[in-house]
């Protein structure tokens, strides 16, 4: 990130401490543990509720690097479509079917299996081939496919126990939550069958015992990051990133590496030293009664941090539901802490209405926006017409039709930036608008969601000044004012987006954002 030009001074040598991450680690090689321990940014804590998690050894700026790691071991995600076991990217309908020619699984390239950041060739490929896997894979159904290729990921971590012993040990000092899991049959016999059955009975590992299995299978989803950007879609487990507590309200942002997945996280804002550091394991831009069950049926946890707990959701009301019977007030969960607490009134009228209600009114509103095309943003409109009267303006149904929208007017066919008229340019603005009010109390600081909205709100603030310009509705001093603010949208956007991996989308954006800034020149 650039500095402010400042006289420059003799600077002192650099303390271990202030290194870059990566010269850190090379240092880290020549030290002990103690020491390489006194490098990071973080400390590890532990308590009975939580476990082990880091907090911050000192103060932390803005955008400082947590952890720069690489994954320990990547796979197909649950329940996967069919995907290249070399790059883990998709297959377009109709591409070209080409085979690993050694254990014939699907793959994308001859080329690709022999790629430096795959594992397929050192780890699955020829078990596979040896224990004639082909052959089940030839006569799965689509349903049995996706769970073959789910399995894959257990497998490869699995074989790690001979292949590399270090990396295995590594992820057993993930909690696989078992107790809590086995805890829930449907889970647990889900997990037998779909893959701890299918690899030690169907293909013939019986080497791996099932406790070691079901071990593997809590690791992965207790602490697997789903990485990759399209057409890849993956999972892998990283060294030390499991130790990041979640929150709701995240003081940190992680990204993966195009091809590596090599994973960074960054603080968000400053984060003061002892400060728990935290990361979000669902969507910013849900309510809590989704976010908490999201986060029970994927992470076996209830989330009781502060927005959890606080109805209003830091005064966004993203779960807030309008009253039927007085109007003025917005029904809000009694106990938020409660998945089944009654819904109340906070318009003074006592209304109240069972949790089971809200429940289907929110699962009806859902089914229409999913039903939605992607692209229709005429469909996206009537949604929010018709749900603006039943949710509030910032239920999190209505956020995600809006975030859809500011990204289509300008990119959608019909609706590209030449043809927009000033009414849908200041609707652009408008939706922009209301999504950076909700994110600057949800994930403020440099969060990719903010970075990439930022950038979208830059448009329609350009153009419109420019019209009014030359239309003589402003005069000279405004429009310097106006373009004033669409360049620091863009620096700001490009500061927070520049931090991405190269290669990803938003890179690019960022790239777009500092190319802007210098078409615009001096203002």
């Amino acid at each position: 990130m650039p500095s402010n030009h400042r006289k420059k001074k003799h600077k002192k040598p650099a303390s271990p401490c202030s290194l870059p991450v990566q010269q850190q680690q090379s240092l880290g090689t020549e030290l002990g543990e103690e020491q390489r321990n006194s490098l990071k940014p973080y400390t590890v804590k532990r308590n009975d509720s939580v476990g082990r998690y880091i907090v911050a050894a000192k103060d932390l700026k803005a955008g400082e690097t947590i952890l720069d790691t690489r994954p320990l071991v990547v796979g197909p995600c649950a329940e996967s479509d069919p995907v290249c076991l070399g790059c883990h990217s998709t297959f377009d309908p109709g591409s070209a079917d080409f085979r690993c020619d050694s254990c014939g699984w699907r793959i994308c390239s001859p080329d690709c299996v022999s790629s430096p950041h795959g594992t397929h060739r050192s780890l699955e490929c020829i078990p596979l081939r040896d224990k004639n896997v082909n052959r089940l894979l030839q006569a799965a159904t689509a349903d049995e496919l996706k769970l073959m290729y789910e399995a894959v990921l257990t497998l490869r971590c699995m074989l790690l126990k001979t292949v590399d012993p270090a990396r295995y040990a590594s992820i057993l000092e993930m909690d696989p939550l078992n107790a809590v899991r086995q805890a829930i049959p449907k889970l647990w016999n889900r997990n037998q069958k779909a893959i701890v059955g299918r690899i030690r009975d169907d293909w013939g590992f019986q080497e791996f015992s099932e406790q070691e299995l079901h071990t593997i299978c809590g690791v992965i989803e207790v602490n697997a990051f789903e990485v990759g950007q399209e057409p890849v879609k993956a999972r892998a487990l990283f060294p030390e990133a499991y130790l990041l507590m979640h929150d709701c309200t995240p003081n940190t942002g992680h990204t993966d590496a195009p091809q590596t997945h090599r994973l960074t996280v960054r603080t968000l804002g400053e984060v003061k030293a002892g400060q728990p550091l935290t990361l979000a394991y669902a969507y910013i831009l849900q309510g809590t009664l989704k976010r908490r069950q999201h986060l029970w049926e994927e992470k076996f946890f209830w989330c009781t941090c502060a927005r959890c707990s606080d109805p209003t959701e830091f005064g966004t009301y993203c779960s807030a539901v309008r009253c039927t019977k007085c109007r003025r007030g917005y029904l809000l969960p009694g106990n938020p802490l409660d998945q089944g607490a009654d819904w109340r009134c906070t318009g003074g009228c006592a209304n109240t209405a069972s949790c089971q209600t809200i429940v289907l009114l929110l699962e009806k509103a859902f089914q229409k926006l999913d039903s939605i095309d992607g692209n229709d943003v005429e469909g996206y409109e009537h949604f929010l017409r018709a749900y603006g009267t039943v949710l509030h303006e910032n239920h999190h149904l209505l956020l995600s039709a809006k975030h859809s929208l500011c990204e289509l007017y300008g990119k959608a066919e019909g609706y590209l930036i030449p043809n927009l008229n000033s009414e849908q340019l200041k609707r652009k603005e408008t939706l922009c608008r209301d999504l950076l009010e909700v994110i600057d109390q949800l994930e403020p600081g440099l969060s990719r969601l903010r970075g990439t909205i930022l950038y979208e709100l830059h448009v329609p603030l350009m153009i419109e000044a420019g019209q009014l310009f030359q239309g003589g509705a402003i005069q000279r001093p405004e429009l310097r004012r106006r373009l004033k603010e669409v360049q620091r949208l863009l620096q700001e956007s490009e500061h927070i987006l520049a931090l991405e991996p190269e290669g990803s989308p938003e890179h690019g954006v960022a790239e777009a954002a500092r190319d802007a800034i210098k078409n615009m020149g001096p203002i």
